[in-house]
């Protein structure tokens, strides 16, 4: 279940070059890594000139074709840390305390703590900076990124989505749910969990993050293999704040 791709960017293997160094992985540290490989790189070729090829045998041109690819790599899902990390503390503050009476309501309902059901509308929505909107720009309210299936029917709309397949990423057009308000995303979420055994695993988890998001992956929430870690590190940087 995924919000559509405005949080995405994918890196084409067509911009590989012959002679360049592997990449790593745009993960949690893995882009910081790649950055600072960049970074030293490039500050190698000006230094030693346009005709230098740099160390490792990377051309100029490769340097430059890798500093274009870490740029579009940190858009990608692992680029940004689920924390919310590059989300001011004041923004995040603030997307909690709204949510907080549907947060208490759901967790009351599935018996969680309320920071786990809004570590997952953070996780989902991207703190509230990425709402699945409708065609007319209009927003659905769908803080859970919840798909139209299962004989949904109410409102929907239709948006490219980020899905996972042996561990492989790959775009896809899903028809997502639309809500009249945020009230009734939480109140379909909880009956969503509630009343489907594949997510027995989460209910009734409490305060226990890693618990709530293994029950929430292995009912096949999404298809991010990463997705419990995700939704677990959110859920724990809320808990911690609360202390």
């Amino acid at each position: 279940m995924r919000l559509p791709d405005a949080r995405f960017a994918a890196v084409s293997p067509a911009m590989a070059m012959e002679g360049m160094a592997p990449l790593p992985r745009a993960g949690a540290g893995g882009f910081s890594a790649l950055m600072r490989s960049v970074d030293g790189e490039v500050r190698r070729f000006i230094a030693q000139g346009s005709g230098a090829s740099l160390p490792g045998g990377l051309t100029p041109e490769a340097a430059s074709l890798r500093l274009r690819m870490a740029t579009a790599a940190a858009e990608a899902p692992g680029a940004r840390p689920a924390s919310g990390e590059g989300v001011p503390e004041a923004e995040r503050a603030a997307f909690l305390n709204r949510i907080a009476p549907w947060a208490e309501s759901a967790g009351r309902a599935l018996g969680v703590a309320p920071e786990l059901v809004a570590a997952h509308a953070a996780l989902e929505s991207g703190w509230g900076r990425q709402p699945l909107r409708a065609a007319d720009g209009s927003d659905t309210h769908n803080l859970f990124g919840l798909k139209a299936t299962g004989g949904w029917k109410g409102g929907t709309t239709d948006a490219l989505t980020t899905e996972f397949s042996n561990g492989e990423a790959h775009k896809t057009t899903e028809r997502f749910r639309a809500y009249a308000d945020p009230g009734e995303a939480f109140q379909d979420y909880t009956r969503l969990l509630r009343d489907n055994p594949r997510y027995r695993g989460a209910i009734d988890a409490g305060q226990d993050a890693r618990a709530f998001a293994q029950g929430l992956a292995a009912g096949g929430y999404a298809t991010d293999p990463a997705y419990a870690g995700k939704l677990e590190q959110v859920a724990r940087q809320i808990q911690g704040a609360n202390r």
